[in-house]
């Protein structure tokens, strides 16, 4: 019986993250119904679907991972290629400001995790530059493309080191009501922080 209930459960916990999953490719896709978004099979992480902060910010890097595929699949300085890269710069810097505020700022007072919070909000400072460079950059060149390769490599190490190292040790120093109480903080930022993000130029001299 209980072998049963666990195959249950084990059946709809996995269907739970396939529809979050298509969910947040789905979002992307609207922005270019034409384009592939081929992310693939994506790294184990116990958050994907959950209603609380950890399984909305899968959500969004979900939906990361789909806009990099897309922008992978366009060419030179096509129309396609120049939205889709806008709107990745907005999400990433609304995402990881939001983030921050709503996640990290917490979990930096825990002498526990302060380090994995130092961890991600530098990295987070590291997209923001790699980001800036790239907006600087001809999209038509084998430059650009080599570098926005890097990036993408870049920041989906970020996200999966997020999604199976840092949010699994800071879930272990929360209580349930404040992960509940993040996600809602996390939305209310993220709206607002999109809103203001605008698309920097600056090209890092270091390759």
């Amino acid at each position: 019986m209980k072998t049963a209930k666990k195959t249950v459960n084990s059946a709809t916990r996995a269907a739970t993250e396939r529809q979050a999953k298509s969910a947040a490719v789905a979002k992307a896709k609207a922005l270019a119904p034409e384009l592939p978004a081929r992310i693939g099979a994506t790294p184990a992480t116990r958050f994907r679907g959950d209603p609380d902060i950890f399984g909305r910010l899968v959500e969004d890097h979900d939906r990361h991972r789909a806009l990099l595929a897309m922008i992978d699949a366009t060419e030179g300085k096509s129309p396609e290629r120049q939205r889709l890269f806008k709107e990745l710069v907005l999400e990433i810097k609304g995402h990881a400001a939001a983030e921050e505020q709503a996640l990290w700022s917490t979990v930096l007072r825990d002498p526990a995790t302060t380090e994995d919070a130092r961890h991600a909000v530098a990295e987070h400072h590291e997209m923001d530059e790699m980001l800036a460079d790239l907006a600087a950059r001809d999209m038509a060149s084998s430059g650009w493309l080599r570098r926005f390769a890097k990036l993408r490599e870049e920041y989906l190490h970020h996200v999966r080191e997020e999604e199976q190292e840092q949010f699994v040790a800071a879930q272990k120093h929360l209580a349930p009501a404040d992960v509940r109480y993040m996600r809602r903080v996390f939305n209310r930022r993220k709206k607002a922080e999109k809103a203001g993000a605008e698309v920097e130029k600056k090209i890092k001299l270091k390759d």
